[in-house]
């Protein structure tokens, strides 16, 4: 069974929930798992636990996807995922470990923020073609058209992979944002060439092109509504990103 194929069946049957995925699954194809919408996970462990304190995993940066995987019960394949997928589960696996209040401090103050009430992010579902991971967006600098994909697991790990190879010759400056654009696209005005992407990326993609089109992804992409809502100091209500802490998977 390939590494990243998740089948989970312990003889010892633990108590499990159904994650909804804030996709609906409208990204992948009608013969993956992840189709339905939903991910089976089961409660954390103290097997889990050695996994959030290995020290190994948290120095490569994969203690949360090692996380996941040992949780996830639906047989799926954990490269397609999608980040804002990915997400909802990291989520769900904390309220599963350690109960669903989540506190923290932001700017001095303290925060106590039930989880359980994060919402995923309402998405425009006509946008999506079942299965398709794939959008059209027009420039509005340049007004080229382009085509371009959500990221998936799969896709980050081949970014991360060539990031690191530049990383060993470009000492100065690493590429991060031309090389993840690079990925990102599809097509420019219908030409699927690598080749020609990446020469548009280099030469021709306007930086403030560059950020409409991340701020679009961030509008289109199913996610989680990771916010709560904060006094300011002149008393207004204001939605503010939750912070990641130690806490989060260490509430203790």
């Amino acid at each position: 069974m390939d590494e990243n194929q998740v089948s989970n069946e312990p003889k010892f049957k633990f108590p499990t929930e159904i994650i909804e995925l804030p996709s609906k699954g409208l990204i992948y194809p009608a013969d993956n798992p992840l189709s339905s919408g939903k991910i089976e996970m089961k409660y954390m462990t103290a097997r889990e636990e050695d996994i959030i304190t290995n020290q190994n995993y948290i120095q490569k940066g994969i203690v949360i996807d090692k996380l996941l995987q040992s949780l996830i019960v639906s047989k799926i394949n954990y490269n397609d995922l999608v980040v804002g997928d990915k997400n909802a589960l990291m989520i769900a696996a904390r309220v599963l470990g350690y109960g669903k209040d989540y506190t923290f401090s932001y700017l001095g103050q303290e925060y106590t923020v039930d989880l359980t009430t994060v919402d995923n992010k309402e998405i425009d579902e006509s946008l999506f073609t079942q299965g398709v991971n794939e959008f059209s967006y027009t420039l509005p600098h340049s007004g080229t058209e382009i085509t371009f994909q959500l990221v998936t697991e799969s896709l980050e790990k081949k970014i991360e992979a060539e990031l690191r190879g530049l990383s060993k010759i470009k000492k100065d400056i690493l590429p991060e944002m031309s090389t993840r654009m690079k990925y990102l696209i599809l097509s420019v005005d219908g030409d699927t060439d690598k080749t020609t992407i990446r020469e548009f990326v280099d030469n021709a993609l306007l930086a403030r092109d560059a950020k409409a089109l991340r701020d679009y992804i961030v509008e289109i992409q199913p996610d989680i509504k990771f916010v709560f809502d904060r006094e300011t100091l002149t008393g207004e209500i204001e939605e503010t990103e939750i912070p990641i802490t130690a806490n989060f998977f260490f509430p203790n």
